[in-house]
Order: structure tokens, then C-alpha cells, then sequence
């Protein structure tokens, strides 16, 4: 897949997220809702990890297209071993995939202040908020910029 497809999708992706924050989260304010768009950010994430690895394939830096989640992260981390942001946000595309795979528990649902407590392997407890997932999506949107800019030739 071209990395300009794989950029249309992740957007389509956010799109999608953004609407699930500012109008089915404001109005049914559920733990559903933020699984959903915890979802959204994580499919979001992995087209733009895509990209990239299209990007690096397309500059000769690579022959690989790794398909699953982890062996990406891998992947990616050995070809950009200096870039910290995309470090990061590896780490935090794993942390968003064990946080949807978790055994999770609802608290004030249909208030301002649901929460989805997530029990991690690791011991390992989140707690997401609208505020939190608010962040998150705040994250992500600014990984798919860094990602059409680094597409794009501008980074």
C-alpha cells in the first residue's frame, strides 16, 4: 500500500475518533464509547505505522513489511533508531493495544466523570476519563501530523 493510502485511512480514522469524543461520548458518556474510541486511536495509530514502513520501503531504507502489531513497533524501532518521537509512540500505540485487551471495570457511567479502570498484565492499573481519552486523541492527532509532514518530505 502507498503511504499517501495508508495517511487517507488513519485520517479517516480520526475523523471517526473526533466525532465519538464531541458527541457520543458528551451525550451517552459510557464506557463503551471510550473502548470505542480507544479503538479508533489504536487503528489510527497503526495506518500511520504503516505509512512510514511503506515510506521506508518506497526509499529503499527497508524490504520488510512486517503485518503484525508488535513485529511493526519492532521493525520501526530498528529503522529510526535516533527518532524519539517515533519511539514514543510505539510505546504508546502497545500501551493503547494492552489497555483495549485489559480487564477493565466501569465507574460512573452517564456522568461527566465515567471512568474506564483498566487492570494491565503488568499489575499495572489506568484509570481513562474523558479528559484522559481526550489527551490521548489530542496525542494521536499530533503523531498523524508528524507522520504526513515526515511523509511528505517536510520533516
Amino acid at each position: 500500500m502507498h503511504p499517501t493510502e495508508s495517511l487517507q485511512l488513519a485520517l479517516q480514522e480520526l475523523k471517526r475518533a473526533d466525532h465519538s469524543i464531541a458527541v457520543s461520548l458528551k451525550y451517552t458518556r459510557t464506557v463503551d464509547v471510550i473502548k470505542s474510541i480507544i479503538d479508533r486511536l489504536i487503528n489510527t495509530l497503526g495506518f500511520c505505522l504503516d505509512a512510514i514502513i511503506a515510506q521506508a520501503k518506497l526509499q529503499k531504507k527497508t524490504n520488510e513489511t512486517p503485518e503484525l502489531a508488535r513485529l511493526k513497533v519492532d521493525h520501526l524501532k530498528i529503522l529510526f533508531p535516533e527518532d524519539r518521537t517515533i519511539r514514543d509512540f510505539c510505546d504508546f500505540f502497545l500501551l493503547l493495544r494492552q489497555i483495549t485487551k485489559a480487564r477493565f471495570e466501569r465507574a460512573q457511567e452517564y456522568r461527566r466523570h465515567v471512568t474506564m479502570t483498566a487492570h494491565l498484565d503488568n499489575g499495572q492499573t489506568i484509570e481513562i476519563t474523558i479528559d484522559i481519552i481526550s489527551e490521548y486523541f489530542e496525542r494521536t492527532k499530533e503523531f498523524f501530523s508528524f507522520v504526513s509532514r515526515m511523509i511528505q518530505g517536510t520533516e
